[in-house]
């Protein structure tokens, strides 16, 4: 009798129950203890996913800054280099330009008022227009020896005051 006695009690309501609701139980906590180390697994992986990434933006701030500052200076040598070429070519066109004989001649007449031989060359001097003129032409525009002597004036005045 101690068998049905036992099988009895395996199938009353109360040990059902109880059976039922121990298994719940363990079925909860196992959920609960996987949901838990997935998410301890999942924010241990985020922490080294964090970490790699920002390892990787510190160990490519440098290389990158050194590659935009480089990039920066390639731009200005090649610029550098364009103007130089337009310098040089202006400097062709000059030197052709003064190959040609009538170009220096005309120069030469401009420049330091030179004439052929057997030409007469006239100064003719306008004391009231000079003194307006000289005041209204800047030094660019007057010829270089006028500069020279006014320059040598100035300083032989500063000489003359002497030393305060």
């Amino acid at each position: 009798m101690a068998g049905s006695a036992g099988n009895k009690d395996r199938f009353s309501t109360t040990t059902r129950l109880r059976l039922l609701g121990e298994q719940t139980a363990a079925r909860v906590y196992r959920s609960q203890t996987k949901r838990q180390a997935r998410r301890s697994r999942l924010t241990g992986r985020a922490a080294l996913l964090a970490l790699v990434v920002c390892s990787l933006i510190v160990a490519l701030a440098y290389p990158m800054r050194q590659y935009v500052a480089q990039r920066a200076d390639i731009a200005e040598q090649e610029r550098l280099l364009r103007d130089a070429r337009d310098d040089a070519e202006e400097l062709r066109d000059a030197k052709a330009r003064w190959r040609d004989d009538a170009y220096a001649e005309r120069q030469a007449r401009e420049r330091l008022h030179m004439v052929r031989p057997g030409e007469r060359s006239f100064t003719v001097p306008d004391p009231e227009g000079a003194a307006q003129r000289r005041a209204e032409q800047g030094r660019a525009d007057r010829p270089w020896y006028s500069n020279l002597f006014d320059g040598v004036d100035k300083a032989d005045r500063v000489s003359r005051a002497g030393p305060e």
